[in-house]
């Protein structure tokens, strides 16, 4: 029998106070009983509190900063092999909620432990897998490509080949994507798979490795109720294959619910119910509420949620009830000038004549034990709370002392934090995996538990191996989408028909030499000017590089290396055609192999500073407007309106740092560089008079170190790059 205890207070105006305490006594004949089913471990979360600083307007009108949690002692679990739901109104807190689960929280208080083992955020990162709202696709990538290079990623050289097409068949058919198999991802400007299926290759994306955890924000989010059914179905399929699957949900229809095992229902970022949605009624009904004929428990749940939120009480009733059986006080509806609105009937006053030492949270129904009962873990916090002159005392209602015979045991400290009520008992389907409910692990996937994380090293190729498959996916893209390239060499062969007909076979006078100067400031520019449609690449893939890194997919550093090497033969293609077109056409002097060399070397610096550009900026604007301020910045301190020895002092770094300035005074040593006469009339003109009245150096074989220099800011800007790669490019919190 349960034991109840009730307590009754009067306040000020006369209205009475109840709170109801039932604990419930152990039945060892139900614990002998459980043990048919056999816990299997799952994700425990304890005291999770994300504080965040925010400013206000003070009384005075003045900012102030304040201290607000979006996060406030969450403690819990998620069952292995079950579909665990997040869900609360908008504003609750779940992505943050499923974001500190999934370690991407800097500043987090709490515990977070799988299967009893405490869990660091780099650990959960190996072990884990988290598909975002948005789908973030290569679209030029089959289903089968797209599996294939994500298992090339996560299962490394230890599995074979013919071992990783297996597992991806065998995915693709556990997903439902047999029929889509061949089909582009596509985008806006191609079609491809359906909203659905692309949800499913996300998902399939992060599971090809077997995680033993699964986070998913939003996987119905835009989609119809059929394939949003189809979704959910195969994520509960892969919950029973043995992984523990954590999702945030806003609206499920009713056919999805029937697939959800466990539910955290959240509110303002505090715990409003944990459970199983079978026991969604009980709980209600221990609160007082009883659901309509024909409602849905669970929406049920949540309108009383949403009236206590606008009520004078808050959510924090709601919280304290959920953490402790204290039972929430009674609303009334009235009516005002503004419609309906719920006001509350019975004012909360604090329970005098029970203090004690500290109450633990944690404590629950024995009937409903944490299967990490048996393992040594760490004390859950005991949070005191203040009153208004700083002294700590226990919430209203509860006592420690000895006198209630109520037991309290550390088999029971980490459990699921639910009312202390005898009429709760946890349903052994909700939270238990029965040997009938055990799913073949269709991903093929060795295990998915926590003792298999100790054999994975934090990336699963070596760092050639992740260059390979970066470059081998690098090249796919680019054969399929030829447009950025091609639209380069087109304009650069245009504007080398232009430049051998406008400037053909330039003469030995002054005219002919300010053609030649012309030509190439204006060939520098054009090269400069060719490499800023590169603005958008990154930005596109920015995304997908942070969902892949964030679970140590590869390194920055080798998607850095192996983006540089793809440029490169491309890039040759390109100075190679403009300078064979050219060079001939105009009889340029000097060496025809340093005209290429600097050609190339000035698209590869320009490309690199793009690059660079683009992962600093958020958008497409901002990267356009930056890379073109720039460019007239470098154009101007390059020396060809004002020479080296001419610019003030104090902006000679501008100068410095232009890279139009290398092409430029190199190409010109290579024309100019000698004794050759290039103007007799009104007076002779060698090639290092030339050199010497523009302020450039006649040194011999100075005009290579201007392409060291060249390729030296290249690096600088693959370095600058792969620093915001490896440091702000993280989906993570402070």
């Amino acid at each position: 029998m349960a034991h109840q205890h009730q307590h009754n207070a009067r306040h000020a105006g006369g209205h009475r106070l109840e709170t109801v305490i039932d604990m419930a006594r152990q039945q060892p004949e139900k614990a002998a009983g459980a043990g048919q089913f056999g816990f299997t471990g799952g994700l425990e979360f304890t005291s999770l509190t994300y504080t965040v600083v925010k400013k206000q307007r003070g009384a005075g009108g003045e900012w102030e900063k304040k201290d607000v949690d979006l996060l406030h002692e969450i403690t819990g679990y998620a069952p292995k092999g079950c579909v665990t739901a997040v869900m609360g109104p908008s504003g609750a807190g779940k992505s943050t909620f499923l974001d500190a689960l999934a370690g991407r929280i800097a500043s987090l208080d709490g515990r977070v432990a799988l299967d009893g083992v405490e869990m660091s955020p780099s650990l959960i990162k190996r072990s884990s897998a988290y598909v975002m709202q948005d789908d973030r696709l290569f679209p030029m990538l089959t289903v089968y490509e797209t599996l294939m290079f994500a298992a090339d990623f996560r299962l490394g050289s230890s599995v074979s080949a013919s071992d990783k097409k297996l597992r991806v068949e065998n995915l693709i058919e556990q997903l439902g994507l047999t029929s889509s198999r061949n089909t582009y991802i596509g985008d806006e400007g191609t079609r491809g798979v359906s909203g659905g299926e692309r949800r499913r290759v996300s998902i399939g994306v992060d599971i090809i490795h077997g995680p033993a955890l699964l986070f998913l924000d939003e996987p119905t989010s835009g989609l119809d109720s059929t394939s949003a059914h189809s979704v959910i179905e195969k994520v509960h399929d892969i919950a029973c294959a043995g992984s523990t699957v954590v999702l945030t949900i806003h609206q499920p229809s009713s056919r999805i619910l029937l697939l959800l095992d466990h539910l955290i229902i959240l509110a303002r970022g505090q715990l409003m119910y944990s459970g199983g949605p079978k026991e969604v009624t009980a709980h209600l009904a221990r609160m007082g509420r009883k659901v309509p004929k024909g409602e849905n428990s669970i929406e049920h749940l949540l309108d009383v949620i949403q009236e206590y939120e606008q009520s004078e009480f808050g959510v924090k009733a709601l919280a304290e009830f959920c953490l402790t059986g204290l039972k929430p006080p009674k609303l009334t509806a009235t009516y005002g000038a503004e419609g309906l609105s719920t006001v509350s009937s019975i004012a909360q006053t604090p329970m005098m004549g029970l203090g004690g030492e500290d109450f633990d949270h944690s404590m629950r129904s024995q009937h409903s034990r944490s299967p990490w009962s048996g393992v040594q873990l760490t004390p859950s916090r005991r949070p005191k709370h203040k009153d208004q002159h700083g002294r700590s005392h226990n919430p209203p209602g509860y006592s420690s002392g000895a006198h209630h015979n109520h037991r309290y045991t550390p088999e029971i400290v980490m459990g699921t934090p639910t009312p202390l009520s005898s009429a709760y008992t946890v349903n052994e389907d909700d939270y238990l995996t029965p040997t009938h409910r055990a799913a073949p692990n269709a991903t093929g996937a060795p295990g998915v538990g926590i003792n298999a994380l100790g054999h994975r090293g934090k990336f699963a190729n070596s760092y050639v191996g992740e260059v390979w498959v970066l470059m081998r996916r690098n090249f796919t893209n680019i054969w399929r989408t030829p447009e950025l390239f091609l639209s380069r060499l087109m304009v650069l062969t245009v504007m080398g028909f232009l430049m051998a007909t406008m400037f053909t076979k330039p003469k030995d006078n002054p005219q002919g030499i300010t053609n030649r100067l012309s030509f190439f400031i204006f060939t520098v520019c054009v090269f400069f000017f060719s490499s800023n449609d590169a603005v958008p690449a990154f930005i596109q893939e920015r995304f997908i590089f942070i969902r892949e890194t964030s679970h140590n997919a590869y390194r920055a550093s080798a998607y850095v290396v192996a983006g540089l090497i793809t440029y490169l033969p491309f890039l040759l293609l390109q100075s190679a055609t403009y300078a064979g077109i050219v060079w001939f056409a105009l009889k340029l002097h000097g060496q025809f192999l340093y005209f290429l060399v600097m050609l190339y070397a000035s698209l590869l610096s320009t490309n690199s500073f793009v690059v660079f550009i683009s992962s600093v900026v958020p958008n497409f604007i901002l990267g356009y407007a930056a890379v073109i301020a720039f460019t007239a910045l470098f154009f101007l301190f390059c020396g060809y309106f004002l020479s080296s020895h001419s610019i003030p002092l104090a902006w000679k770094w501008m100068n410095t740092i232009s890279t139009m300035k290398y092409p430029y005074e190199g190409l010109l040593m290579n024309e100019f560089d000698g004794d050759r006469v290039f103007a007799t009339d009104p007076i002779r003109l060698t090639g290092d008079d030339i050199l010497r009245q523009l302020g450039i150096s006649t040194v011999e074989g100075r005009k290579w170190r201007m392409v060291l220099y060249l390729l030296g800011w290249a690096v600088f800007y693959r370095v600058l790059f792969y620093l915001v790669l490896r440091f702000a490019s993280k989906n993570k919190r402070k």
